[in-house]
């Protein structure tokens, strides 16, 4: 019944599917991105704050990355573990592990609260919170109601990625980033509280999320919770736990290289004739956070749609159809590319537009002038990265997570954090902006040679099975 419900998996045009199944993908990570970029805006427009308020929110931003690392370990960890289970039919590991999972994030996420409370000054310092007195002074109070609420965070990531619904993904994260959007202007502007009001926008959105996670996790159909449920069942964290360690790599990779990148801007910045000067010191880190944020939106478009075809891959590679599955590749990265080369013409040809959208009429014509030098060298190989990204997440969807993860790593951390550490030796400052395409086009490199590996491997069995 199931195999013929899903027939159309085999027969429809692949790529008609691959936008059936991206655009919800799309969509949930777009909303879930903005999260990180409407803050940024409402900031950057505030006279009072401006780019001392986006330094410092670019100081706390990788702090709720690691933080999220944790949550999609646990979560994308349970939700792979209890499909496996739930097909098994094992219902009772299904419930037990979905209950130890909340508990184990409650736990962790009171762990995060209490260390980034205690530790808040060095921890600040660390990710460049402290460029200059007043950034500071916005990063400590930006972080501080971050930190306090940061259980809900956690909660809210964590369950909505343990059931494995997208529909519920996208609409419980959609709900709480509206309630940012609408409360970040009159907190900033009407009540005038500052990076207070911009932290408080963004936690009532993620309170909003985990009452709607809590919601739902009592209404699951699949699986029935219990009072059992609600404890820590070691054996079942022991493997789900590990389920979800690439999810957390990728995202703990990031916050590295975001420390990197950051503490070498402001190392650089320190030597620079003008950045060197405390009144524009906070526009380096400031600037940064505004294009990483930007190619945030980006790398959510092209995860989508690489993720929107793990599900035609798995059945079509199960039906034995490799043609398909290399008909999907070759589609997948013709539209990474078409995102990728569309993100370029908008980053070099109207910098000044995305500039002024995120606050440059209340900044100096050096904080507009790096602005425009950061998206245009920053993001000058987006075409590559956007098919490198593709590329990872294909790898998953064929059961390769071995190479997916190590080509992951080695652009995260291999590329990334040793390029920024390196390059600004002989470029200065500029080093840290080329650090960026330099690890994307190495990047795209070694996925030049992997498609071509995959892409004859497919053409191989398909051979081999017309022939049985």
């Amino acid at each position: 019944m199931e195999q013929k419900a899903n027939t159309f998996l085999e027969t429809e045009g692949v790529g008609k599917l691959m936008a059936k199944y991206a655009v919800p993908c799309v969509i949930s990570l777009l909303v879930a991105a903005l999260y990180n970029i409407v803050d940024q805006i409402f900031i950057a427009n505030a006279d009072y704050l401006g780019s001392d308020g986006n330094a410092a929110n670019t100081a706390v931003f990788p702090l709720t990355v690691a933080a999220l690392a944790v949550a999609v370990m646990i979560g994308d960890g349970c939700c792979a573990f209890v499909s496996i289970s739930l097909g098994a039919g094992k219902k009772d590991a299904a419930h037990k592990s979905i209950g130890s999972a909340v508990l184990l994030c409650v736990v962790s996420s009171l762990v995060f609260t209490a260390l980034y409370l205690v530790f808040q000054e060095p921890i600040l310092t660390l990710f460049g919170g402290r460029v200059n007195e007043q950034t500071f002074y916005h990063a400590k109070e930006y972080f501080f109601w971050i930190a306090v609420w940061m259980p809900f965070y956690m909660f809210g990531q964590t369950l909505i990625r343990s059931d494995g619904s997208p529909k519920f993904a996208m609409s419980s994260t959609l709900a709480g980033a509206l309630v940012n959007i609408i409360l970040d202007p009159i907190f900033i502007f009407v009540f005038r509280w500052g990076m207070m009001g911009a932290a408080l926008a963004t936690v009532l959105g993620q309170i909003l999320t985990a009452a709607l996670s809590l919601w739902y996790l009592r209404h699951m159909k699949a699986v029935e919770l219990n009072r059992e449920s609600f404890r820590f069942h070691s054996p079942f964290a022991k493997k789900y736990l590990p389920l979800g360690v690439c999810s957390f790599l990728s995202q703990i990779s990031l916050v590295m290289a975001m420390a990197a990148i950051q503490n070498m801007t402001l190392k650089y910045g320190a030597l620079d004739p003008v950045f060197g000067q405390e009144q524009y010191a906070q526009i380096l880190i400031a600037v940064l956070g505004i294009v990483m944020k930007f190619f945030q939106i980006v790398i959510s478009i092209a995860v989508g749609l690489a993720a929107g075809c793990i599900p035609v891959v798995g059945y079509n590679v199960g039906a034995g159809r490799k043609d398909r599955a290399r008909a999907l590749f070759a589609c997948l990265l013709a539209a990474e590319a078409i995102v990728g080369a569309v993100a370029l013409l908008i980053v070099e040809l109207f910098p000044r537009q995305l500039i002024g959208v995120l606050g440059a009429a209340n900044e100096s014509a050096y904080y507009t002038e790096y602005a425009v030098k950061c998206f245009r060298v920053y993001l000058s190989m987006t075409v590559l990265a956007t098919v490198n990204k593709g590329t990872f997440i294909y790898l998953q969807s064929l059961g390769k997570a071995f190479a997916s993860t190590a080509i992951s790593m080695a652009r995260e951390v291999l590329f990334g954090i040793g390029f920024a550490l390196l390059l600004p030796l002989w470029f200065g400052l500029d080093g840290v902006l080329y650090s960026m395409p330099v690890s994307d086009l190495l990047t795209f490199a070694i996925c030049v040679v992997v498609i071509r590996y995959v892409y004859q491997a497919l053409g191989r069995e398909e051979k081999q099975a017309d022939r049985a």
